[in-house]
């Protein structure tokens, strides 16, 4: 009998020892199927919720279904609100009815409106190359229309050439410039989406009157299309030059939209006052411009009904099995529209920033690689390893950013965390190049949930999450990489 108890003992054991090797991959495959993916996505990207456009009542149900998926797992509620909702307030602005553009007296018909600042006037206008720092030496520009290049001799492309319209606004107004012409090189379709985008309704967050920021303080700054800078070549050779340019006054709206939060406290008495944010936007571009087969509704699943998805699957999985660390949710409005949730939280967080020790978004446009799971800022924090080790367990591959030119780390809500100082990437799916199949759905009609790969997605859902359980219960606290741009902020934020 004695032997037989210590037999019964010793195959306890060996089951124990096996399950723990096994467990953290078992609890992430438990509560992850196609099924459960396949119910969020096709519910987020029909074309009932017309592409989910901030301010709508689409994106309002779309916020709905999401606290409500929240509440059904028994994640608790924003701890400030006692609900699943933060409450955005933004100002949308119906940009100008009436404006014309004439270089030289030929009208510019065609033009996407970046800063529509209410102007009229008819200057000298002076062609001053990409309008970078080294182009204002030795001239004088005060009081003119400056025509300038997109981009920079080393940024070509149109998104990453957006990332530079900040420093040139500022370069102009310090040269006392009146308004702006961009000649943007792109083809014709990135052109469509480009004009949809800027020329559409805008919106900002409403702030207090003494805090707020209008565009009229702004110059105004239009980009009007110029494939392969034919028109700039042109415009380099000529010497003087004048330029019309009238646009009316905007009109302003508040319009109010959700952030969707909830949380999960961790199970270690010290290391659950440190929260990981899992966080992804649910909004989208709305309706638009018919493509070639007459639709209208980007609906949204890549971009990022897919994010969103991420988003809930964790929360589902911690809710069962809770990491050491809490863990904080926010799905995100008003990203399409220039960040606008994640801004408006990280000036209004529900707890203590402080206390958010790293912020993993997850944010797509597409995919052209099925093998991969690309994470923007992947190396920039301590934590790289974990999340090759996730994706590795379940047949796939992490990749840093395979196209630095675009700035995708700058371009989704976890920006605005880092700012802030708390490591943040971007998980997203495989992708070795911004082209392809990547560019063929992002901001199309066409990205529809029946058009994924759902075997994949299995894959990159349970890589994500077995990610998040592994920063979630490692005992040191996840930090940026030395060096980093936001180290110092990191620094100022946590006081180390």
């Amino acid at each position: 009998m004695k032997l037989k108890k210590t037999t019964l003992l010793l195959i306890a054991l060996s089951l124990t020892i096996t399950l723990k090797a096994q467990t953290e991959k078992e609890k992430v495959i438990e509560t992850t199927s196609k099924a459960k993916i396949e119910g969020h996505i096709y519910f987020l990207a029909d074309d009932l919720l017309k592409g989910r456009e901030t301010g709508t009542p689409e994106n309002k149900i779309a916020a709905s279904y999401l606290a409500n998926t929240l509440r059904s797992y028994g994640v608790k509620p924003n701890p400030k609100t006692g609900t699943f909702y933060q409450d955005v307030k933004l100002k949308r602005a119906s940009y100008p009815a009436d404006v014309a553009i004439e270089i030289n007296g030929q009208q510019i018909k065609e033009y996407a409106l970046i800063v529509p600042s209410a102007i009229n006037t008819n200057a000298d206008a002076v062609y001053l190359n990409y309008g970078l720092k080294n182009d204002y030496n030795g001239k004088n520009i005060k009081g003119k229309v400056i025509i300038i290049k997109s981009g920079s001799e080393e940024i070509k492309d149109a998104r990453a050439a957006y990332g530079l319209l900040e420093k040139k606004q500022e370069l102009a107004k310090a040269n006392g410039v009146v308004a702006i012409i961009e000649l943007l090189d792109t083809d014709k379709n990135m052109w469509e989406l480009i004009k949809h985008h800027f020329n559409a309704p805008r919106m900002i967050v409403a702030k207090n009157k003494k805090a707020d920021k209008s565009d009229d303080t702004d110059i105004p700054h239009l980009w009007t299309l110029d494939e392969k800078h034919k028109t700039a070549t042109v415009f380099s050779s000529i010497k003087k030059m004048t330029a019309k340019v009238e646009m009316s006054e905007k009109t302003e709206e508040i319009v109010m939209s959700q952030n969707v939060i909830g949380f999960i406290e961790g199970t270690d008495p010290k290391l659950k006052e440190e929260f990981i944010i899992y966080s992804a936007h649910y909004d989208h571009v709305g309706i638009g411009k018919p493509d070639e087969t007459g639709d209208t509704i980007y609906n949204g699943a890549r971009d990022n009904a897919i994010g969103t998805t991420t988003v809930l699957s964790i929360a589902e999985n911690l809710v069962k099995y809770p990491t050491k660390r809490s863990a904080l949710f926010i799905l995100f409005t008003g990203e399409e529209k220039g960040l606008l949730g994640s801004e408006f939280y990280v000036e209004n967080p529900v707890l203590p920033l402080k206390q958010m020790v790293y912020c993993f978004n997850s944010d797509n446009a597409g995919y052209n690689d099925t093998s991969l799971v690309t994470i923007m800022g992947l190396s920039r924090t301590t934590v790289a390893q974990h999340i090759k080790d996730a994706a590795a367990t379940f047949g796939l591959t992490a990749i840093d950013d395979p196209a630095p030119e675009q700035g995708l780390f700058d371009r989704s809500d976890n920006v605005n965390f880092a700012k802030k100082g708390i490591p943040a990437p971007t998980f997203s799916l495989g992708f070795t190049a911004f082209n392809g199949d990547v560019t063929k759905y992002y901001h199309q009609p066409g990205d529809e949930a029946d058009t994924l790969d759902y075997d994949y997605l299995l894959k990159f859902f349970r890589s994500y999450i077995l990610s998040g359980r592994k920063i979630g219960n490692d005992l040191k606290t996840p930090v940026w990489t030395g060096g980093d741009k936001y180290e110092e902020a990191s620094k100022a934020l946590y006081g180390n």
